[in-house]
């Protein structure tokens, strides 16, 4: 079975260098309250800037909730995260998706394309998950877009 990757893209005024950083190392404070997959809402989201790096989000606790790792780092150009969480949207290491994010200069602003791929890895759950994926991924980018937008890079 094949599943067509989820792609989306925003545009938005900053430059590639300030879009990759902001979408990278300011995840936690566009990303929306609530809509993370630990049982408190988030604090951080953190991704390290290397490959192999972790993802993850911190709650006001403190606790730690793994969501995949880096794969690719490649700023201002290009992110390629794998996404471990499984078709229960639960931390999987031996489980993997690619989730990967684009920079290109449009105008004086930049075109952010978000890919998940590999959608068919979830198995028997596959389209009730794509279709899930379909419906968050689309308001996680926009939610992007409305920060870096709004001026608060």
């Amino acid at each position: 079975m094949s599943i067509a990757p989820i792609i989306q893209t925003v545009s938005v005024k900053l430059p590639p260098d300030r879009a990759f950083a902001l979408f990278a190392v300011r995840m936690g404070e566009w990303w929306s309250k609530g809509k993370t997959i630990g049982k408190n809402p988030h604090r951080a989201i953190v991704l390290e800037p290397q490959p192999g790096g972790r993802w993850y989000e911190e709650d006001e606790a403190g606790a730690q909730c793994d969501w995949g790792k880096v794969i690719s780092w490649e700023p201002p150009h290009r992110l390629l995260l794998a996404w471990h969480l499984d078709a229960s949207f639960t931390f999987d290491p031996d489980f993997s998706t690619e989730v990967q994010v684009t920079f290109a200069p449009e105008g004086s602003g930049t075109r952010v394309t978000l890919e998940h791929r590999q959608l068919e890895r979830f198995g028997p759950s596959a389209e009730r998950v794509a279709a899930q994926l379909s419906g968050g991924w689309p308001t996680r980018l926009q939610d992007f877009a409305d920060f870096a937008n709004q001026g608060d890079d």
